[in-house]
């Protein structure tokens, strides 16, 4: 079974980054793939059975998404009301106060995941119609916080980076051997190197990548969804 190879990765990824210490600028490090690993297996149950024809893969949670609901770009109502995935979630061993971790109860939106599934609940009607061909997930599954402010692993010390991205790399191997995808593609521009260097021996998958969703870029507060079907079709991977 798909998904089952899919647990047994996310699994051996986070008990390999539960061994990583991070020093300052990072004070607090949050894995939702411990804390909220309930909500992650059943997503990928659910979601990650059979090969899929595309992968989209993003950088790292976000505060208000994956952070929350152990999701990739879950934003919270997305995840419950399109993607039927709701229930409990605890928190890191150590709570960054300016950052608490409130699950589906959290009221804040996380913009970049809305824009994401929305665009594909838009295109596809169903969570299950878009599965059938698509999965999406994030390339680092750790969220890293300096104080308030959030730090994308690209900000960390080539030293830390190494071990890190090493891990992560074998995960996205594991991933892409289980899902088997024609295409996988890097949200951002980010997480398509990272595509690039971790599959560079694996021969017949086409890499590509779209606009990142994120607020703080500037190009996707402008037509977002538009932009990103007319690069889907450009690419060849959405066609009609």
């Amino acid at each position: 079974m798909t998904s089952t190879a899919l647990i047994a990765a996310a699994r051996e990824l986070s008990a390999t980054l539960g061994k990583m210490r991070f020093a300052p600028p990072v004070t607090h490090v949050y894995n939702p793939l411990d804390y909220a690993w309930g909500i992650h297996e059943r997503y990928l149950r659910r979601y990650g059975e059979g090969s899929k024809r595309v992968v989209f893969l993003g950088m790292n949670p976000g505060p208000f998404g994956m952070v929350q609901t152990g999701v990739p770009f879950g934003e919270v109502a997305a995840v419950r009301d399109w993607l039927g995935l709701e229930g409990s979630v605890s928190v890191p061993a150590r709570v960054n106060p300016k950052r608490p971790v409130e699950g589906f109860a959290c009221a804040r939106s996380e913009v970049s995941g809305r824009r994401l599934w929305s665009l594909f609940r838009e295109r596809f009607g169903l969570a299950d119609t878009f599965f059938a061909e698509h999965f999406v997930a994030n390339y680092c599954p750790l969220a890293f916080f300096d104080e308030g402010r959030n730090l994308t692993p690209d900000k960390l010390p080539a030293a830390e980076q190494g071990p890190l991205l090493a891990a992560c790399d074998v995960h996205l191997r594991a991933l892409v051997a289980a899902l088997v995808p024609e295409w996988v593609i890097g949200i951002g521009g980010w997480a398509e190197a990272r595509v690039l260097g971790a599959l560079d021996t694996l021969d017949g998958i086409k890499v590509g990548r779209i606009l990142h969703p994120s607020p703080a870029n500037p190009a996707a507060n402008r037509g977002w969804p538009q932009a990103v079907g007319r690069q889907l079709a450009e690419l060849g991977v959405w066609t009609d």
